[in-house]
């Protein structure tokens, strides 16, 4: 059996093959970067890796540049002499073009299948961060779900919740005796918002059939795991759509997959693409459930690699279960960004053969400083 994958080549005269080990692949990942210094090609190399190991992957194609892993290169294309004197420089002599087993996914239907689950699955913590209520809003959108439940209504999209909304507001006299007091003013604003939300296209994520889980983790009959894309170009216009959209994804693996103690391999790697996104708007109460599934997620077999510019972008809390790090040149032009960068270096391993941040400035493109975990959980650097 497979026990580590290739990453990339290290040490002196980049001889040095380095992988990381499938067994502690679960370990939760940081990959951070400034723009155009090889993010792109690290996933791409992950994802391949990962993909011939027999381990599903999830990622979100932001640029549409991810999607030509379906395809097979070739020995005419202009790059090819320039990949091949590369790969022998770095001792990489398994070289060959490949295409891999891959599935595109839309929210909106138009670039892969469509991606769909029920209002009632999201849940009124996603919900109302999405649709950025109050304390007060958020109050009675879970009245609305209680219900709902009670009722015996659906909640399958959002016209079923404007439907409970509506009835809410109908017999909140009677409701508030048991609930406290509803606002019409309240549901009129969690109203406009939904409008709001429709408006960006929602309504393609909201409804049946939902997506099954199994389906982003099967593998080919060569025993390739499949890779997943999410075409996010267009859902960019959208960020707490997309953001949303993946904690709800990451939520729903949590609570649906079951135990599997220390697997010799994940189950499935998912990697959270612009970070930043997931926490920049993000409410306490969300921030601390993502620190919760993402402490205990990896006890269900799911790897989460979080990819971003600034390590400062993550939570420190989500932060330091962060075993596993690749660190590409950074932007260091500010006082800020100087404090984040030695904050950075001191998440390293002391190393006495080079100062890690100094290290970290001078790494060119297509290069990065790397943490691994290894025996007994142990950090390489």
């Amino acid at each position: 059996m497979q026990e580590t994958i290739f990453i990339g080549c290290g040490g002196e005269g980049h001889a040095t093959p380095q992988s990381l080990k499938l067994k502690y692949a679960d370990r939760h990942r940081l990959i951070a970067e400034a723009t155009g210094t090889g993010k792109t090609v690290t996933l791409q190399i992950m994802a391949e890796e990962f993909s011939a190991a027999g381990v599903p992957v999830s990622l979100s194609d932001m640029k549409s540049d991810l999607a030509g892993l379906a395809k097979s290169g070739r020995a005419d294309f202009k790059l090819h002499d320039a990949f091949t004197s590369r790969s022998a420089k770095i001792g990489f002599h398994d070289y060959s073009y490949s295409d891999f087993p891959v599935v595109l996914w839309d929210l909106f239907g138009a670039q892969g299948h469509p991606v769909r689950t029920t209002v009632a699955e999201m849940g009124t913590l996603l919900l109302s961060d999405l649709l950025e209520l109050t304390e007060a809003q958020e109050g009675i959108l879970n009245i609305a779900f209680g219900i709902a439940d009670e009722q015996g209504y659906p909640l399958l999209d959002l016209k079923y919740l404007q439907f409970v909304l509506v009835w809410l507001g109908e017999n909140r006299a009677d409701v508030s005796l048991r609930y406290g007091n509803i606002s019409e003013a309240s549901i009129g604003a969690i109203q406009r918002r939904l409008m709001d939300l429709e408006n960006q296209g929602a309504t393609h994520l909201f409804g049946e059939p939902a997506l099954e889980l199994s389906d982003l983790m099967p593998v080919d009959k060569q025993g390739r795991g499949h890779i997943n894309i999410l075409a996010a170009n267009k859902l960019m216009a959208s960020i707490r759509l997309y953001a949303s959209f993946l904690l709800w994804l990451l939520s729903e693996l949590f609570e649906t997959l079951l135990e599997v103690g220390d697997p010799d391999k994940p189950k499935l790697v998912f990697f959270f693409d612009e970070a930043h996104l997931l926490f920049d708007h993000a409410s306490k109460p969300l921030v601390d459930k993502v620190e919760q599934v993402a402490r205990l997620i990896r006890s269900k077999g799911v790897g989460v690699y979080f990819v971003t510019q600034n390590p400062a972008d993550v939570p420190e809390d989500i932060l330091g279960q962060l075993g596993n790090r690749v660190q590409h040149a950074p932007r260091a032009y500010t006082a800020k960004d100087q404090c984040a960068l030695r904050l950075a270096a001191e998440t390293y391993r002391d190393n006495p053969r080079f100062n890690t941040q100094d290290a970290i400035l001078q790494v060119g493109v297509g290069e990065a400083v790397t943490s691994f975990l290894e025996k007994r959980g142990a950090r390489s650097c």
